[in-house]
């Protein structure tokens, strides 16, 4: 059995080349991939695996990206560490899922699951299937985040964010209304859980809502600053890197 696997983290893809190899000594791994991009590259130059192993999120975007890109008739097993609604997604009789971290067990599971439906992988399901997944995956985002304030917990739906800003280690939260919040959460967690139609990593500190910007200024260097409708505690600068990307996201339907 030819396999692919499309990880970026490359502790847990070797780990799943290892149980792989342990449960069936005939099985090809024939790439570890850790991007969109050169998933697409592999996919487009080389012969199709008989089946995928792959992770959702990865360095350069979404996995999706990759099965939109290349349209494949072969079965895909998604790997997911987060959100508990992907494993109702992923319960249907064309796909599987692991969640990290994986197992031994959780792996056999799946390709007994495999060899038992892989007749019945023909290319319209099987693209039917990744785009259904797609469309659950996109509105899996949190509708809402709890916030602490004294000794109260209050529920902050994600749609009155105007921004987040890191500092310290601390997130500080401020609202539409100019309200501010804190919590003790990482930037990187927050941005998996926050669709990111609607919100935007600026940089390494900011986090920004579109529905909160009012206009942008060229900076030098070809740098931009997004100016919002409420106060920010510093200026909210894109690199002249992510600038193209900015602009791209900001006029693109929300």
């Amino acid at each position: 059995m030819k396999i692919l696997i499309i990880e970026d983290e490359i502790n847990a893809a070797k780990e799943l080349e290892k149980i792989l190899l342990n449960l069936d000594a005939s099985i090809n791994v024939l790439a570890i991939l850790d991007s969109v991009e050169a998933s697409i590259k592999f996919l487009k130059g080389n012969n199709l695996p008989d089946l995928i192993f792959s992770d959702i999120q990865l360095a350069d975007g979404m996995c999706f990206e990759i099965y939109r890109e290349v349209p494949l008739v072969k079965p895909i097993i998604f790997c997911t560490a987060y959100d508990e609604y992907m494993l109702e997604a992923f319960e249907t009789s064309a796909l599987s899922y692991l969640l990290k971290p994986i197992t031994e067990q959780s792996v056999a599971k799946a390709l007994d699951k495999y060899q038992a439906l892989k007749s019945a992988f023909e290319p319209l399901a099987a693209t039917r299937s990744v785009q259904q997944l797609g469309e659950q995956l996109k509105y899996s985002y949190k509708k809402t985040i709890l916030v602490e304030q004294r000794e109260n917990i209050i529920p902050l739906p994600v749609n009155d964010i105007a921004y987040l800003f890191l500092e310290n280690a601390v997130i500080q939260i401020g609202t539409t209304k100019n309200h501010q919040y804190f919590m003790t959460s990482s930037m990187d967690e927050l941005e998996r859980i926050l669709d990111p139609d609607i919100f935007y990593r600026a940089n390494r500190q900011f986090m920004i809502n579109r529905h909160a910007i009012t206009n942008i200024e060229r900076f030098f260097s070809r740098k931009l600053i997004a100016k919002l409708s409420v106060k920010t505690p510093d200026t909210v600068v894109i690199s002249k890197a992510n600038a193209s990307d900015f602009l791209r996201w900001l006029e693109s339907s929300s």
